[in-house]
């Protein structure tokens, strides 16, 4: 939603006469900015209130208000029909849990109705009181869309004298998206004290600022993604799978009809390169990689963990294209919904929602170890695009996985590896990779190269989770072979 959009709202509801609005955002600068001129469009007048400054504006030369809210609201409720006012309250929900306050509220939405008044609250996250919750109406400001970050870096540019060519300005807006106003003002504010001027150098400078505003989310991580799809061993059906997907982004796909790709679930044992998976797409399709820890959405309070659910789909939206990684998703909602009051089923249901309806170049790779637990509503068809089984490597992928860590760590090396392939059937490309690892100490040890002897050695000590944990392995098979999901390898089953 854009500004301009959001504007229209607003007008509407003033119009309406809506007593009482709580817009949901922690952007006081710009919530105050463009309820300016949205009074200037209905010929209202705004006025702000804090407790420590109390009323502002003419309207209140002797600081009337300060530090009382019942004065505040009382003011308004007195002030006179021919002076239509917009009245935004800032951190106002901090007294609303007052029993004086909350009915004085109560009563405002009925007295306001009949005047040109309106009370607007501004805050982030809040739970209001139970019998206040009818009389909120609720407007969200999402965060700073591609036409608002134009608009903004370029007036900032042209502020500095320094106006910015087309291709920079697309390029430093793209780069700003899921930033908030203030964020990308003062990134601005960097340059311009470092250069005098604003350009693609300061890409790096936004990246920095995205991963700390991420950071601040305590819900998303910012993750580095080095490799791309061609630093995973096998594979090779879901990676010509993914290659169809990339295309699907394109604007040419869009006017072919095709809807933007929602996601893939990635299930298979550990180790199998379902995480490594996640990061190579979001490097190959050159997309920032968000990873979601389903354990932090859930908050003690009541109604907190919708709000921080809420809040991830929105800074993920808003950083789009990206890659949402919700990283062992099993986990996170596999248990009994029941024990916790119904939140996980809560919160479960506004992620599923948003993935089915989602109009957004957000792709959710979501991954888990076993499909046990995951409730059936997620596998729906709707919710991704398809589900992958990510199987134990075969006899060709266990030598093309070798040989690529062999590559990477050992450049040059060439050694033969018929029979450390062939006694590592069973394994992980993570315990591949470990037999690798296990080698090299060998031959470090000996100050000498690694050799066939050295691979082979270690992989007749690893034991690898297809004996420890066979019973479960054999039944997630199970599960995939009956035409719930599709391999990711071309010649999954075909052992060699």
């Amino acid at each position: 939603m854009s500004s301009a959009t959001w504007g229209h709202q607003i007008d509407l509801l003033v119009r309406a006469r809506t007593p009482l609005i709580w817009v949901r955002s922690n952007e006081e600068a710009r919530v105050e900015s463009l309820l300016g001129e949205a009074a200037q469009r209905l010929a209202r007048q705004l006025v702000c209130w804090n407790f420590i400054d109390g009323i502002s504006g003419p309207v209140n030369a002797d600081g009337q208000g300060s530090r009382q809210p019942m004065a505040m609201l009382q003011w308004l409720q007195q002030r006179d029909a021919g002076s239509p006012t917009l009245l935004l309250a800032k951190d106002f929900h901090r007294f609303c849990d007052d029993p004086g306050v909350a009915r004085m509220l109560r009563n405002l939405e009925a007295s306001l109705r009949s005047t040109p008044h309106t009370l607007v609250l501004c805050c982030g996250q809040w739970t209001p009181p139970g019998d206040l919750e009818e009389s909120l109406t609720l407007l969200d400001l999402p965060l700073p869309d591609n036409n608002d970050l134009r608009r903004l870096i370029s007036s900032i540019g042209t502020s500095s004298g320094s106006p910015l060519p087309a291709p920079v300005l697309d390029e430093l807006a793209q780069a700003c998206s899921g930033l908030s106003e203030m964020r990308v003002r003062q990134v601005a504010a960097r340059a311009l004290a470092r250069r005098g001027q604003l350009g693609s150098e300061d890409l790096q400078d936004v990246l920095d600022e995205k991963r700390q505003t991420i950071a601040r989310s305590e819900v998303l991580e910012f993750c580095r993604s080095d490799a791309g799809t061609e630093a995973i061993g096998g594979l090779d059906g879901l990676k010509t799978w993914l290659n169809q997907r990339h295309r699907a982004f394109s604007e040419d796909a869009r006017r072919f009809g095709l809807p933007l790709p929602r996601g893939v679930l990635l299930v298979g044992p550990q180790g199998t390169g379902k995480s490594l998976t996640a990061k190579a797409i979001a490097c190959s399709w050159s997309m920032p990689l968000l990873r979601l820890d389903v354990g932090r959405l859930f908050a003690g309070l009541v109604g907190a963990s919708e709000a921080r659910t809420r809040e991830m789909i929105q800074r993920a939206e808003a950083m789009a294209p990206c890659v949402l990684w919700i990283d062992e998703i099993d986990k996170g909602f596999g248990g009994d919904g029941r024990s916790d009051g119904g939140t996980t089923q809560r919160v479960l249901a506004n992620m599923l929602t948003w993935m089915a309806e989602k109009e957004s170049p957000v792709f959710v790779v979501a991954t888990a170890n076993g499909v046990e637990k995951l409730p059936p509503e997620l596998l729906r068809k709707g919710r991704f695009d398809e589900i992958f089984m990510l199987d134990l490597p075969s006899s060709a992928e266990r030598r093309s996985i070798l040989e690529l860590h062999l590559e990477r760590r050992r450049p040059g090396l060439k050694l033969p590896l018929e029979t450390v392939v062939s006694r590592s059937e069973g394994f992980s490309g993570a315990e591949l990779e470990q037999t690798v690892i296990e080698a090299m100490h060998l031959a470090f040890a000996d100050n000498r190269e690694l050799t066939e002897p050295d691979l082979i050695g270690a992989a007749s000590q690893l034991i690898p989770l297809s004996r420890t944990a066979s019973e479960q392995l054999e039944r997630l098979k199970q599960w995939a072979d009956g035409g719930r999901a599709r391999p990711a390898s071309v010649a999954a089953g075909n052992e060699a």
